[in-house]
């Protein structure tokens, strides 16, 4: 089994006020030089996993490590200078330009008051070529549309050369090639020994890109492993709430074969919870969180989408 680039040993963390843990006994390992995508419905523990991992969250019971030493150990400068982190969403405090944002993933390495050296420069560059940022590099950060700044912050993250990658729903708001180029970018670093670590929305994307597959639902890891033993009918159902068909990607390339999931139209939910139900009673088959009476109210004429 090769090293583990984090691991996380029965950990639970709970939101002061929460009913219940965000996290809640999770143990897994995310193993270095590969791409792992973490998956799960809204409100499952994802973002509360990765913050855990990046350890700005303390956990209230477990470990996490992190190149085997405990996160909250490490210096903050010199974890920096190995992660490079893309967060859900931040706000800009002071006006900048797309290179002077970029520019911050030299400052782990840089310091306060040390000057761009010509590698801090072409590392620069090579980030704002690979994330297709380079047309706006003078332009105002708050000048940009949703998803060109998620770009911006994914080169400004590639900008540091870190030894790992953490990114949480990378590809929000980017259109079809910009999301498939940010995919294919991240498959490129894990092939070329670093560490990724994507929390994502996108089945059907972190299939055909990801190693290893981590599936949570209500705090939970309730599965890990291939793309192939992850996503199955039975356990996507269960977790989502929603049928679905689950069908090999068509190629052509590296990812053909590889489980799709394909949500049903709402009519199609409501015929088939019929069928179910008429031929093996109310049995573990039909989706546990949608019912036949939610599924047809969603498939009703006069129902807004």
């Amino acid at each position: 089994m090769s090293a583990a680039a984090w691991e996380a040993d029965s950990v639970v963390f709970r939101y002061p006020g929460a009913e219940h843990p965000a996290v809640d006994g999770v143990s897994l390992r995310v193993r270095e030089g590969a791409c792992t995508a973490v998956l799960g419905p809204n409100g499952s523990g994802k973002s509360t996993l990765l913050r855990l991992l990046l350890g700005t969250l303390r956990p209230d019971a477990g470990e996490v490590r992190f190149r085997g030493r405990v996160v909250r150990a490490w210096p903050r400068r010199q974890i920096a200078r190995l992660v490079g982190v893309v967060p859900q969403g931040e706000e800009e405090v002071f006006p900048m330009s797309v290179r002077e944002m970029v520019s911050m993933g030299r400052y782990p390495h840089l310091g306060a008051w040390r000057q761009e050296s010509e590698a801090d420069r072409r590392a620069i560059s090579h980030a704002l070529q690979r994330c297709d940022v380079v047309p706006f590099r003078d332009r105002l950060v708050s000048t940009l549309s949703g998803g060109e700044r998620q770009r911006v912050r994914v080169a400004r993250a590639l900008a540091q050369e870190p030894e790992a990658l953490a990114l949480d729903e990378p590809t929000t708001a980017l259109d079809i090639r910009h999301e498939m180029a940010i995919f294919e970018l991240l498959r490129d670093f894990g092939r070329g020994g670093v560490t990724v670590l994507i929390v994502t929305h996108n089945l059907n994307l972190a299939a055909r890109y990801a190693d290893r597959l981590i599936l949570m639902d209500a705090g939970r890891v309730v599965a890990d492993g291939t793309p192939a033993d992850v996503l199955t009918r039975q356990r996507v159902e269960q977790v989502y709430g929603w049928p679905v068909r689950i069908v090999p990607h068509p190629g052509p390339g590296p990812d053909a074969g590889v489980p799709q999931v394909v949500p049903l139209a709402g009519e199609a939910c409501a015929a088939m919870i019929a069928v179910q139900r008429s031929t093996l009673g109310t049995g573990t088959d039909v989706p546990t969180r949608a019912g036949a009476a939610e599924v047809r109210a969603l498939s009703s004429p006069t129902t807004k989408y």
